[in-house]
């Protein structure tokens, strides 16, 4: 019953990833990580009350623990088939999000530092550049307004020494410059963000089986000890 709430602090706490970003501004991903925290909150309670029932063999704490058990797991097996099927929603979901990311930051906008850091983490750890390329920085009013002549200092693929990876790094040149001259990573960071889920989409799943397993254990070992229990007490029935 602990991977629900870890996930939520995974995706609440974590301010220097991806998941950030997106937390920071898609409602859906916020939904989510509330719900999670909701049956995580529920399951923990319940492991509270069916280890009470356990003990004191108190068959109806047990039969109340298997019941939200069984709703827990039919809930995340609902939640992955949905989540399987507007995986195509989602995407273009967070392609929106990004965008507007780009469009919209601000380095001295103190408000958004934390999304705008994050952001600056992941073009900085994926070697990328904006979502699906490094034209996509211009749509930012900033670099517009400057001619293109600064670039995202989180972007610089290394040809040039630049420190800290965060900001707008200024081009010293008076020529007429355009996206071809900013010395950064021309691939896009969304198959840089696909490729990463797709390569940990083994521990995921590994990961969500396991949780499914261990449910479905409890819920055997409860109803095995509630049986039991009815035995005991039948049995100790005066003839």
């Amino acid at each position: 019953f602990i991977s629900e709430p870890s996930k939520l602090m995974w995706i609440l706490v974590d301010r220097s990833s991806f998941i950030s970003v997106l937390q920071t501004s898609s409602e859906s991903l916020k939904v989510g990580a509330y719900i999670l925290t909701g049956v995580g909150a529920v399951t923990m309670l319940m492991g509270f009350l069916g280890c009470v029932g356990a003990v004191n063999e108190v068959r109806c704490l047990l039969g109340l623990y298997i019941t939200c058990l069984l709703l827990i797991l039919l809930a995340q097996v609902a939640a992955g088939l949905l989540i399987y099927f507007q995986q195509h929603a989602l995407k273009r979901e967070v392609s929106i999000v990004v965008h507007d990311l780009i469009r919209d930051y601000d380095p001295d906008n103190q408000d958004k530092k934390s999304i705008r850091d994050a952001w600056d983490y992941v073009q900085d750890q994926l070697a990328c550049c904006g979502w699906t390329g490094p034209q996509n920085w211009t749509e930012n009013e900033i670099l517009l307004n400057k001619s293109l002549t600064s670039y995202p200092c989180s972007c610089s693929s290394g040809s040039v020494d630049v420190q800290p990876k965060s900001g707008f790094c200024e081009i010293a040149t008076n020529k007429t410059v355009s996206v071809a001259d900013w010395p950064v990573y021309t691939k896009g960071c969304m198959s840089n963000v696909q490729n990463w889920l797709q390569d940990n989409l083994g521990i995921i799943l590994g990961v969500c089986t396991g949780v499914a397993v261990i449910e479905l254990l409890g819920m055997v070992l409860a109803i095995s000890l509630c049986k039991n229990i009815h035995r005991e007490e039948y049995s100790k029935v005066p003839k």
